[in-house]
């Protein structure tokens, strides 16, 4: 059974940087897609970033628009954990931040594309 939990979020002030991790356990699949989503009151859940990987391989990482030379992904194969540095943050960065995965080695920006999703971590910019 696969399970995500997200952990390093809390609140930051305006140009501030956090860290989130998402550890996985029971990923069992040696190729697959791991994926930031966010999701601010009253909003939908936005895609934020993804990885791709087979093995110990990464084959591709995107990320929005919104958040592209701001945030960094990365994943510690031998942690089975997927982490996000987001520098500069802005308000428009407090939201809910999900950690979702899927075996296909295959990246997506839409929530139903990914089968695995963690409880998400709070993260709240203020001025």
């Amino acid at each position: 059974q696969v399970q995500l939990v997200e952990s390093g979020g809390g609140s930051v002030q305006v140009g501030g940087s956090l860290r989130l991790s998402c550890a996985a356990s029971g990923l069992t699949f040696t190729s697959g897609a791991m994926a930031w989503f966010r999701q601010a009151p009253g909003q939908e859940r936005d895609f934020v970033a993804a990885i791709v990987w087979i093995g110990s391989l990464t084959l591709t990482s995107k990320y929005d628009d919104s958040v592209k030379g701001r945030f960094t992904m990365s994943r510690d194969n031998a942690k089975n954990t997927l982490y996000l540095e987001m520098d500069s943050l802005q308000p428009e960065g407090t939201a809910v931040y999900y950690c979702a995965a899927r075996s296909e080695p295959n990246w997506g920006n839409r929530g139903y594309e990914y089968d695995y999703w963690g409880q998400g971590t709070q993260v709240t910019v203020s001025s």
